[in-house]
């Protein structure tokens, strides 16, 4: 199935002043691994220097027109601040505690847009100014326990993800990268690909770019205000994961190896 639409460089610079707060990147496998079936992301590298590359426009403009999906991660290690933070969830009552979450920030004069996705949705808030990390993570830290929602970790399976997933990172680190949206998710419906598009407007690239641009943006004098004397819970606390080792694949002998050229990581 073909999912591929036009976006044009204009569309790509839009996204990024959006969603890009640094330019490392996953790209997702454009085929299942022919064991798992999972669709692998993987940090890619220059062919010549072996270097990891850095997302470029033309990269998001590819995402964009559905010809590769990329990740993205949260948290610039220059400054520990991010531009947004995502809410993960992909259990049975998913839904229903995104839209509680969502209620509960609108209430604090905080808009999310709430985007589909394989099993669930994502919830996003987007920043005036790239806040700390920290202090975003703390917000719906508490936002959560106030309205009983789970999150996922010390020793729970189910319930929401929080990105970024750390409060800060070393200068080699780069913490948990997240499916950027509105691209080609390759491992839905059956591994041909699927787009999950943001409930609050048409389902086209302009129309989904348009409302995520006129979505109110949260100041940092306003997110500070909210998270005034609370920390995160001790038991949430997190670093960052170091590099996972490639998972390589079987090749024949003389076969062109994608895996000279990039990293693979889940």
């Amino acid at each position: 199935m073909d999912h591929r639409l036009p976006a044009t460089p204009a569309m790509a610079r839009e996204f990024s002043e959006l969603f890009v707060n640094r330019r490392a990147y996953t790209i997702q496998s454009m085929r299942p691994h022919p064991e798992s079936g999972r669709h692998y992301y993987y940090r890619p590298k220059s062919k010549d220097v072996g270097k990891p590359t850095g997302l470029s426009l033309e990269i998001v403009r590819q995402h964009l027109a559905g010809e590769l999906t990329i990740g993205i991660y949260a948290i610039n290690p220059a400054t520990q601040r991010c531009k947004w933070m995502a809410i993960d969830a992909d259990y049975k009552t998913a839904l229903e505690d995104l839209i509680k979450v969502q209620r509960q920030l609108r209430d604090d004069g905080v808009a999310a847009a709430l985007e589909k996705s394989k099993r669930g949705g994502h919830l996003w808030m987007f920043f005036e100014q790239p806040v700390m990390a920290r202090h975003a993570r703390t917000y719906i830290y508490h936002v959560a326990q106030g309205l009983g929602v789970q999150v996922k970790g010390a020793g729970l399976s189910d319930g929401i993800e929080i990105f970024p997933k750390q409060d800060e990172l070393r200068p080699e680190e780069f913490g948990n990268a997240i499916r950027a949206p509105l691209g080609v998710h390759r491992g839905a419906r059956e591994s041909r690909g699927w787009r999950y598009w943001y409930y609050g407007a048409d389902y086209r690239l302009d129309d989904q770019l348009a409302y995520l641009k006129r979505l109110p943006k949260v100041k940092e004098d306003h997110l500070e205000r909210m998270i005034s004397g609370k920390a995160i819970p001790q038991e949430f606390v997190q670093r960052a994961r170091r590099t996972e080792a490639p998972k390589y694949f079987e090749w024949k002998r003389g076969e062109f190896r994608i895996l000279d050229y990039v990293e693979v990581r889940r």
